[in-house]
């Protein structure tokens, strides 16, 4: 965008100026024709980008523009106005007029922009006619969230082993989540989409910007689930676990190297650019040779929590894999309804994070006294 002499005056002023110019060497002063002058104006002008990183710095310097605004992305009560507009304007199954539906979506759709929500919707819409219904429903809706996060499914024909294995370490994942108490069982599915097998959709009880260390580590259980569960029911794990490992260390470097919750409250997150080899905090951790050794033992004292779990609880897992292998895909209600008809969950000291000996004594002095 350029804005080259956008004061200067319109065409016609400039016109009469030259004219009258030209004309006044030729005539007495008292004879002289005015010169036509501007008008005081006030102005106001108004630039957006989306791109504000890529700006020219000139542009932003003092004196340039007075005010910058930043609009962030809707709230969830801003993202509830915006369900509540664009369902307004397309036709859609009765429970999605439910208001304990709209309300998760509004919680779902967490960093969600206004069009990504249009989005959702057209996208839902599309899944719903391609059903042969008249409009989208609350399933088509989660398909459509899939589709937008992770890409369109893809199913290919698994192996009865593979299918199974698939179902399993999915369970595994899921069962761990619904124990731990702070996350929303989502979606669950053993249908391929790019690089995933299967997947578990889950979020946050509430909209919150901060997170306790008990719910970072709910996270690297919730994620070391999948490889627990096959080792419980297979005596080893696939390849499936990769991409939780990986993700499982990423949270872990963050508890050990960043918030400070591993014992040590040195950040290696303050680390200047360039100072270590490794730049991103998973490599100052594993680079690191004090904080290895903790990331490793929380993952480890991970794992040994999360096999306790599933054991005790193994007919969740069985009960899950078998409704996945079953119809493929669970959402929302389906999932709650599975745990619900299955035998109640056992929730032994495992799943409750080991405190130190003198803790433990003084909760007992408290309790005695």
């Amino acid at each position: 965008m350029q804005m080259q002499s956008f004061d200067t005056p319109p065409p016609g002023q400039r016109l009469w100026n030259l004219a009258a110019g030209w004309l006044n060497r030729f005539l007495p002063g008292h004879r002289q024709l005015r010169m036509r002058q501007c008008e005081d104006a006030n102005i106001l002008l108004i630039a957006a980008t989306n791109r504000a990183d890529s700006l020219d710095p000139a542009l932003l310097r003092p004196g340039r523009f007075d005010r910058r605004l930043e609009f962030e992305v809707p709230a969830k009560a801003g993202r509830r106005d915006l369900i509540d507009h664009f369902l307004s304007r397309k036709v859609h199954a009765p429970d999605l007029d439910r208001d304990e539906l709209r309300d998760q979506l509004a919680g779902q759709t967490f960093g969600a922009t206004p069009v990504m929500i249009e989005h959702l919707f057209d996208e839902a819409l599309v899944l719903g006619l391609k059903g042969g219904r008249d409009g989208l429903s609350w399933a088509d809706v989660q398909q459509a969230r899939l589709t937008a996060s992770v890409g369109l499914a893809n199913p290919v024909g698994y192996t009865d082993r593979e299918r199974r294995s698939v179902a399993t370490h999915e369970a595994g994942h899921a069962t761990v989540a619904h124990l731990a108490g702070t996350r929303r069982l989502e979606v669950l599915s053993i249908v391929k989409r790019k690089g995933s097998l299967g997947l578990l959709a889950h979020g946050d009880l509430d909209e919150v910007y901060t997170r306790t260390r008990k719910e970072l580590v709910d996270l690297v259980d919730i994620a070391l689930g999948g490889l627990c569960a096959e080792e419980l029911f297979f005596g080893s794990a696939g390849t499936g676990p990769g991409f939780d490992l990986a993700y499982a260390t990423r949270i872990g470097a963050e508890i050990v190297g960043s918030c400070g919750m591993a014992g040590s409250l040195v950040s290696l997150a303050a680390v200047q650019r360039g100072a270590l080899n490794d730049e991103n905090l998973v490599g100052r951790v594993l680079s690191d040779p004090a904080a290895r050794p903790q990331l490793d033992a929380l993952l480890e004292e991970s794992k040994r929590r999360v096999m306790g779990l599933l054991t005790a609880n193994r007919h969740h897992v069985e009960a899950l894999r078998d409704a996945l292998l079953a119809r493929d895909e669970l959402v929302g209600e389906e999932i709650a309804d599975v745990f619900a008809t299955a035998a109640p969950p056992v929730l032994d000291d495992l799943r409750v994070e080991r405190r130190s000996g003198a803790d433990r004594r003084s909760s007992r002095r408290t309790a005695g006294s």
